[in-house]
């Protein structure tokens, strides 16, 4: 359950901001195949991750978690 707000939030965040999963996953360095399982809630990022959407969004942490929480 919390996996797929992470990947709901996200996926929201990145097409609010103009990225394709490609571009978005290109800058982040990781995987297309990875940035989808986030997105499908099949895959919860790490902390660092998470900091590094959160920077390419131009947005904190915080309003990236929703909450502020943030499993590691």
């Amino acid at each position: 359950m919390e996996e797929q707000r992470w990947g709901r939030r996200i996926r929201a965040f990145r097409k609010l901001k103009g990225y394709t999963q490609e571009s978005f996953a290109r800058d982040l360095g990781i995987s297309v195949s990875v940035l989808g399982e986030i997105e499908r809630g099949n895959r919860q990022p790490k902390q660092e991750l998470v900091s590094r959407m959160a920077t390419l969004f131009q947005i904190s942490i915080d309003e990236l978690t929703e909450d502020g929480s943030l499993q590691q």
